[in-house]
């Protein structure tokens, strides 16, 4: 053989092992390209929790003393606390409608929970000196929900628990939701939280099971099955809507709490219309409350089991303020004025949370006011998704604020031109800057608070600042007329006399019967019937 052959076969056979070499080389750097493009390709997952009822100072982190939210903690330890933090509405419907849609009451026209009465019907029954206008019982077909959007980016959909938004067809799967675990026309638990309840779309599996856990389960085993696509899981828990209920072993131990931290000869005072929770201490609400902070445990527990934490956006926020007075008179909202149901702050200020995790060098809090109608451009711009430009979105992405930059000053509106069950009165309302104006329907007045001087509203500076106070409210006017919002009318049927009367048994008779249901809740005797499941008293007016 000679030499030249030789030398021919030792350089083929070399570049035979180099380019087997790099195929292996560059394969190898293809994979590991690949995935790490996938990684970055995949859209950051939205898990959404949003409470029922739950009021802005009913968390630990958020400065009570008596109930225990260990895992809600988390969620504001690790995320952006928006300190002033406003649901789009004092009652649930219009609030939770704004949450799909982006936009105020009077523009959807959702403006009371779906199912109370107006006009005439309201007037002859209740005696007011207004009536209730007509109100929208459902989501337009023309609105494009937070859902659709997301669905049309390319996320699977999830909705469990708590819808009031509509009967069929206007129901979550009718409105970009592909699942929908117990989301149905009612606002409350039918039935209670522990089975045998009644959910035409959730059955129970056996009898005592938890509602409130077994939704959050449900929402975890759909994280599971949807680990490897972007998804939006809406988890709206009924909890801690009335009826309030709880275990023994919870009421025990919150009972021996208050005990322990002194229980005051009363626990009431009269608001304007109806008597209104002065102090936290009703155990059989803080075991409710415990145990939808268990749940949300559950679900943040497989996020981190299937490694999802550091690429999913949790929210968790509640659809108006706690319920103080009226209904199951469960909590305060102390040291905000009010609670669900009213004008006041302590009926639309809201536990308002977001954890982006992709997002680095995060503020621990925002102190700018926001809305409920915020979260949809949010989470959309968030994910890097397209709105639609037939949505018309009154709110405003608030991840510049997530990145510690400012945004300029705007106001805030409420719409709000009915009579809370909990004791609130037909308003519209104005937030900007400091000032927050409040005009009252039944007799056209104003009141004005600054809330930097005075949170808890109890200083009216309508008359020491008149110019302020008719700019706001020739905003306010203004911002109505071009939402073509609905208003009351008079009543002409109204008896005063006959209100009076009702008045006066407010201030006796239910003002009584609440005080007693407080010292009952924290008897050592107490002992609502052989299963513990339904421990809430009838405290209707």
């Amino acid at each position: 053989m000679s030499l030249l052959k030789i030398r021919i076969e030792k350089f083929e056979l070399v570049l035979v092992f180099s380019l087997c070499f790099a195929v292996i080389f560059l394969s190898g750097c293809k994979d590991k390209g690949d995935k790490k493009l996938t990684v970055e390709k995949k859209k950051p997952n939205i898990v959404f929790i949003l409470a029922d009822d739950l009021g802005a100072h009913d968390l630990s982190y958020s400065g009570s003393k008596y109930y225990e939210t260990p895992n809600i903690d988390a969620i504001a330890n690790q995320g952006v606390q928006f300190t002033q933090g406003y649901a789009a509405c004092q009652v649930c419907s219009p609030s939770r409608a704004s949450l799909m849609t982006g936009q105020y009451t009077a523009r959807h026209g959702v403006t009371d929970w779906i199912g109370a009465a107006t006009g005439e019907k309201w007037g002859d029954y209740y005696n007011t000196k207004v009536m209730p206008p007509e109100y929208t019982h459902a989501l337009s077909d023309e609105s494009i929900t937070i859902a659709e959007a997301l669905k049309s980016n390319g996320y699977k959909t999830f909705f469990a628990g708590k819808w009031h938004l509509g009967d069929e067809p206007y129901s979550p799967e009718n409105n970009g939701f592909d699942i929908n675990i117990g989301g149905w026309e009612v606002g409350g638990p039918k039935g209670g939280y522990y089975a045998p309840w009644r959910n035409p779309k959730l059955d129970y599996k056996y009898e005592g099971e938890n509602l409130t856990k077994r939704l959050a389960l449900e929402t975890a085993d759909f994280i599971s099955k949807n680990k490897n696509e972007p998804f939006f899981a809406f988890l709206s828990f009924y909890a801690v809507h009335g009826p309030i209920e709880t275990t023994e072993e919870k009421w025990s131990k919150y009972r021996k709490k208050a005990e322990a931290q002194g229980i005051p000869e009363s626990g009431f005072e009269m608001e304007a219309r109806l008597p209104i929770r002065t102090v936290q201490d009703n155990p059989v609400y803080a075991g409710l409350v415990e145990s939808m902070d268990d749940a949300v445990g559950v679900v943040l527990e497989r996020l981190k089991e299937l490694d999802l934490d550091d690429n999913t956006i949790v929210v968790f926020t509640s659809d108006n303020g706690g319920v103080a007075s009226g209904d199951a008179f469960s909590t305060t909202n102390f040291p905000l004025r009010g609670g669900k149901g009213y004008q006041w702050e302590g009926g639309i200020r809201e536990p308002y949370l977001i954890k982006a995790p992709m997002l680095k060098n995060i503020p621990k809090s925002v102190d700018y006011p926001v809305s409920g109608i915020d979260f949809y451009p949010t989470l959309l711009d968030l994910v890097g998704a397209e709105t639609d430009p037939k949505q018309v979105i009154d709110g405003v992405s608030l991840v510049p604020l997530l990145k510690g930059k400012p945004l300029d000053t705007r106001p805030l509106f409420w719409h709000y031109p009915h009579y809370g069950n909990q004791g609130g009165e037909p308003v519209s309302i104005i937030r900007k800057e400091q000032y927050k104006l409040i005009h009252y329907w039944e007799d056209r007045h104003d009141e004005l608070y600054d809330l930097t001087s005075d949170p808890g509203e109890k200083n009216d500076i309508s008359n020491n600042q008149a110019k302020i106070t008719k700019n706001l409210r020739t905003e306010l006017d203004n911002y109505l007329a071009n939402a073509n919002a609905r208003l009351p009318e008079i009543y002409a049927k109204y008896d005063p006399e006959k209100a009076k009367v009702t008045q006066e048994n407010r201030r006796t008779k239910v003002l009584h019967r609440v005080e007693k249901q407080r010292k009952a809740f924290l008897s050592k005797d107490f002992n609502p019937n052989n299963n513990w499941y339904d421990s809430s008293l009838n405290t209707k007016d």
